[in-house]
């Protein structure tokens, strides 16, 4: 079904029994998509979601970075979450796999681009149909996130995360974005625009996230705010 398919059949009047059919066998896919992710996710143990584009190259130095900051944080006793695919995500559970750690992917089913990579544990991979799912397992079950250079789904994830928590739907964690060079306009941005200009934030939203730009950073900000809540890594 091509794109001007699918938007003639959103205008079509649908019957009840249409209607009941297909929404309803829909609802359980759902919720059968849920009751995996819990079920799976919940014996990961401490983890922290790496995020960033499925599109960078092996030799890119943000590639290598991804590789670097989940070695890290395996070696603190953190597992890694990464949405299972190639580019920073496989960078990211190449990082953990390597050196030992827990390695979980959650991958999505596109059209184009995406596929699990082979760094992922054999029992830690998993295969989504829906974004919004996949989000809430993201939400759910990493302890921070650290975001690389990325495109649309990257600002997704990363942007979702910081309205939950800024509006309080969901309980703090850090939420670091890594890469100062890539990242700096946007968050000029964000304080210039939004903030001064238009009041359309906090003054005290700007410490919902950090900007730093390298492995060691990124990692050590992940240690040092669960270390002030003495809490650590159960494995």
């Amino acid at each position: 079904m091509t794109g001007e398919d699918k938007i003639r059949q959103a205008f079509e009047n649908k019957n009840w029994q249409e209607i009941k059919v297909t929404d309803s066998w829909q609802i359980f896919k759902i919720m059968a998509e849920f009751v995996d992710g819990f079920e799976k996710l919940a014996k990961i143990g401490p983890c922290v979601s790496i995020f960033g584009s499925a599109r960078t190259h092996t030799d890119n130095k943000y590639y290598q970075l991804a590789v670097d900051t989940a070695r890290l944080l395996t070696e603190h006793g953190y597992g890694v979450i990464s949405g299972g695919g190639p580019g920073i995500m496989e960078a990211a559970n190449k990082g953990a796999y390597e050196n030992g750690g827990k390695s979980v992917g959650l991958n999505i089913e596109l059209p184009f681009e995406q596929f699990h990579n082979k760094y992922i544990d054999r029992d830690k991979i998993m295969e989504f149909d829906y974004f919004f799912i996949r989000k809430v397992m993201f939400m759910k079950y990493s302890q921070g996130f650290i975001i690389l250079p990325g495109g649309f789904g990257t600002m997704d994830e990363s942007f979702e995360a910081i309205t939950l928590i800024q509006t309080g739907k969901i309980a703090r964690f850090p939420i670091i974005f890594v890469g100062v060079e890539y990242w700096k306009g946007l968050f000029n941005w964000v304080e210039e625009k939004m903030l001064n200009e238009q009041h359309n934030i906090n003054p005290d939203d700007l410490n919902l996230y950090r900007v730093v730009d390298t492995a060691e950073e990124a990692v050590e900000h992940i240690t040092r705010f669960y270390n002030k809540y003495v809490l650590k890594p159960n494995f």
